[in-house]
């Protein structure tokens, strides 16, 4: 079945998306974005059938690398909301050819995109729906919205146009500064532009059904400008409009207010059933996919090999028995995805280091609490000692008491210079200090309470996470034999 669809969408950092990401996901590529610093691989994303770069005449040849260009775009624009790329998603017709689809999408941006000076990244997809369902052959479309100077440099968007004032001369607003307007450099963003666009491609594909004798055609404009599913309404005339805005309800202006509600009420429905068949056809694509294996085939699995070597059915059974616990265990927790296993311990994982951290943090306090308390000991035991110092007034005597007495009095010192700081109106907080420290031992006591269930999980579940990883590179091992022999046997 013959069908339209052309849309434009502009890729930019307001809404957190990248020229590098959008373009290795169209492409099923992996390229790295020095404007981030990371790579974005969608090397595994099926259903790419071909792509390529067109370049206008004055653009640098290095640009027909996909890497190369769009980090050049990226570099180009300083911005954190800028504009990056124009994005359009063109259908192809299921009536053509692949390699006659790919021509007509070639010629379509040569004539259009890169006759004005745009860079055209385009590629094909074709996604086959499962059970002999309609394919869905499109293209997408890259184009940087900056354009490139003849010189090969990036050019401006916009440029000023200043407002003239009844003399010719430039406007100043109350500031003092010229007024002016930002005008695009170029037509690409007009609607006019988009308009003829969608025109193009309608022709381009119509005549082509043409040449092959086919009967269908496609329109690039919308059903309510088409006419179709609307039901007119009936002329009314100047002396009924006159009559209703008075007030008075004529039986056409009557009809015509029926009319508008029905077609407004068949609008509305044929959307929701567009959007129903929309529904089903992704949940059939869905469906469709390989579904990964459970958490319990895997573990099923795991226990069949493992009972594969046991020489006796006292090891059978303990397999067994161990089986029957991970899988009571996991569904005590709601995990039946390998996706599930991994993010629970992720997140558990998380969960322990923050706890962890904490204890750390509150031991570190109670270290410090614990020598203010043995300061204020020292500063205690030591105070008779400094006071009956400083009561001895011979400088002898006081020479022999520092000698009976040096111990208290250098602790006695080095007590009071720690807890100087803390000294408010002559007095230290001691009560509140050991307040702190019951309630940091508490505490601390809370924290272990809470990892040891934690630690116990996460024991059980890396456990259960190694034996299936097990699972997972035999099976990848078998293949990769398989594949081996397939292509041996072949050559």
């Amino acid at each position: 079945m013959a069908l339209f669809h052309l849309s434009v969408t502009q890729t930019k950092r307001s809404a957190g998306q990248s020229a590098i990401a959008s373009a290795a996901y169209r492409a099923g590529e992996r390229l790295y974005s020095e404007y981030y610093g990371e790579y974005s691989d969608y090397t595994r994303k099926g259903g790419v059938i071909c792509s390529d770069i067109l370049l206008p005449s004055h653009a640098p040849p290095e640009y027909a690398d996909r890497q190369t260009l769009w980090n050049a775009v990226e570099k180009a624009e300083r911005g954190k909301k800028a504009q990056l790329a124009y994005s359009f998603d063109i259908a192809l017709q299921n009536e053509f050819s692949m390699q006659e689809n790919i021509y007509l999408a070639r010629q379509f941006l040569l004539d259009n995109f890169v006759s004005r000076g745009m860079v055209a990244d385009f590629a094909v997809h074709q996604s086959d729906k499962a059970d002999g369902g309609i394919s869905n052959p499109h293209f997408h479309v890259m184009c940087p919205i900056r354009p490139i100077d003849l010189d090969g440099s990036w050019g401006n968007k916009q440029r000023r146009e200043y407002v003239l004032d009844e003399h010719g001369e430039r406007a100043l607003d109350e500031a003092g500064n010229y007024v002016f307007n930002a005008v695009p450099t170029t037509d690409w963003g007009k609607p006019e532009t988009l308009e003829a666009w969608r025109h193009a491609w309608a022709e381009l594909c119509n005549a082509k059904f043409a040449e092959k004798g086919l009967d269908c055609w496609i329109d690039h404009r919308s059903y309510e400008r088409q006419g179709i599913e609307q039901i007119p309404t009936v002329h009314e005339g100047p002396s009924v409009r006159a009559m209703e805005a008075k007030g008075i309800h004529i039986d056409k202006g009557d009809l015509n207010r029926w009319l508008r509600k029905t077609n407004a009420l068949l609008r509305e429905a044929k959307e929701k059933i567009a959007a129903l068949i929309g529904w089903l056809k992704d949940v059939k694509a869905e469906l469709a996919k390989p579904q990964p294996p459970t958490l319990n085939d895997l573990l099923a699995l795991h226990c069949a090999n493992r009972n594969k070597g046991a020489y006796s059915n006292k090891a059978k059974n303990a397999n067994l028995q161990r089986y029957a616990e991970a899988f009571s265990f996991l569904q005590s927790k709601n995990l039946y995805t390998v996706d599930d296993l991994e993010s629970t311990l992720h997140a558990m994982q998380n969960k322990i280091d923050t706890l962890k951290r904490s204890a750390s943090t509150n031991q570190a306090r109670i270290k410090e609490v614990d020598e203010l308390l043995r300061m204020v000991d020292y500063y205690k035991s030591g105070k008779s000692a400094t006071d009956k110092l400083k009561s001895i007034r011979f400088e002898k005597s006081r020479q022999k008491y520092k000698a009976e007495h040096d111990n208290e009095l250098r602790t006695f010192y080095m007590a009071e210079r720690k807890l100087k700081p803390y000294f408010k109106d002559g007095k230290l907080p001691i009560t509140a200090w050991r307040r702190e420290r019951e309630q940091l031992e508490q505490e601390y006591r809370d924290i272990q309470t809470e990892l040891a269930p934690l630690h116990a999980d996460a024991k059980k579940l890396w456990a259960i996470h190694y034996n299936i990883y097990e699972v997972q590179h035999e099976q990848e091992r078998q293949n990769t034999t398989t594949r081996q022999k397939k292509q041996e046997i072949e050559h």
